[in-house]
């Protein structure tokens, strides 16, 4: 599509708030100084878009959702880019990390925008600006990443949040081939902790979750060695499966307390655990839970621009692509039965697609 074949007007979903949605009429707006205006091509849809914004608006105040189009996971093409844009021209394939910072702050300058402290300029796609649950949207050029040919706009649109988030926090761990892995919840999350602790290296990977829907999702994915449904007696299966000894490493995405502490218990002496799991809570009694074994708990919270394009690189050499985890692909027209399904936890990854990446 070229800039001069661009509609005046757009269709966009915002979400109300009562596990709905709404599709409404927006101008195509002009891209501004240092901003681009996109097409995209392929947008997901995020847990946290279910639990925080589709059920009901959970955050309050200038953090919340401020009735803009939802979709904080889109990927696209670059059709006009405004005055000032320095690196990327349109026709250029682009990623968009999901949270536009100030820039300036400490975190920012670490490529940490998630963390960005500034009270007004950090603002979500998605969430306080508006995001890719349309056919075009607006994004900072200083928010891009480039989207390699070998990968696809579906792919592309679960590196910032899903993917990115679980390499964040695989690295703060560490995965090798001396490793068993625990994953606690087998949502998108969940599946891409299992496929990049695969190519990783990991020698054993156990997933639980308690919807049999998703554990054989996982099953017929191929991604783990073990599909545990959960129960009472996950932790002792899991010493089964190692030996007696417990996981190295164990990544929660569940966000549920009882998993959180099975995960906690099912890890050996010395090992590792990541917290990726949005909200909840959990208990544990740190002398024999964590002291006594000298084991150590990391909280991952998202990724960086640096980490995204070092994920990046390593998709294309491992060949591997999100995409694989997308169950089911819908039309804008049809965006209501994709949040629907998305919140009943009946699938894999769920996109909104446009163009090529609706008919794949």
């Amino acid at each position: 599509m070229s800039a001069t074949s661009i509609p005046d007007l757009m269709q966009g979903a915002v979400l109300p708030g009562d596990s709905t949605t709404e599709l409404k009429e927006f101008s195509i707006p002009e891209p501004g100084a240092g901003e681009v205006l996109l097409r995209i091509k392929a947008s997901t849809i995020c847990g946290s878009d279910i639990r925080c914004i589709y059920h009901e608006h959970l955050g309050k105040g200038p953090e919340g959702y401020q009735g803009v189009i939802a979709g904080h996971e889109p990927c696209g093409q670059i059709l006009k880019s405004g005055p000032g844009c320095r690196q990327f021209k349109p026709g250029d394939r682009v990623i968009v990390y999901h949270i536009s910072g100030c820039g300036l702050c400490y975190d920012c300058r670490q490529g940490y925008m998630i963390s960005c402290t500034h009270p007004t300029l950090r603002r979500a796609y998605g969430w306080q600006r508006d995001g890719g649950m349309a056919g075009y949207m607006i994004a900072e050029e200083k928010d891009l990443i480039y989207l390699p040919d070998e990968l696809s706009y579906a792919d592309g649109a679960q590196v910032a949040c899903g993917f990115g988030t679980v390499y964040e926090g695989l690295e703060k761990i560490g995965i090798s081939g001396n490793d068993a892995v625990l994953i606690t919840g087998l949502g998108p999350v969940g599946l891409a902790a299992a496929a990049l602790c695969k190519k990783l290296g990991a020698n054993k990977i156990i997933g639980v979750d308690a919807l049999e829907s998703r554990n054989q999702i996982a099953s017929d994915l191929g991604l783990f060695d073990e599909v545990l449904l959960a129960g009472d007696d996950n932790e002792k299966d899991i010493r089964k499966l190692t030996n007696g000894h417990g996981v190295e490493r164990a990544v929660e995405c569940s966000a549920h307390h009882s998993a959180r502490n099975m995960a906690i218990r099912a890890t050996r002496k010395w090992g590792k655990m990541v917290l990726i799991g949005e909200g909840g809570h959990m208990q544990m009694n740190p002398s024999p839970d964590m002291l006594h074994d000298q084991k150590t708990i990391y909280g991952s919270w998202v990724t960086s621009t640096w980490r995204m394009m070092d994920l990046v690189e390593r998709l294309v050499r491992w060949n591997l692509h999100p995409a694989d985890l997308i169950t089911h692909r819908f039309g804008l027209e049809d965006v209501e039965d994709a949040y629907s399904l998305m919140a009943s936890g009946k699938c894999g990854k769920v996109a909104v697609c446009f163009d090529e990446e609706l008919h794949v």
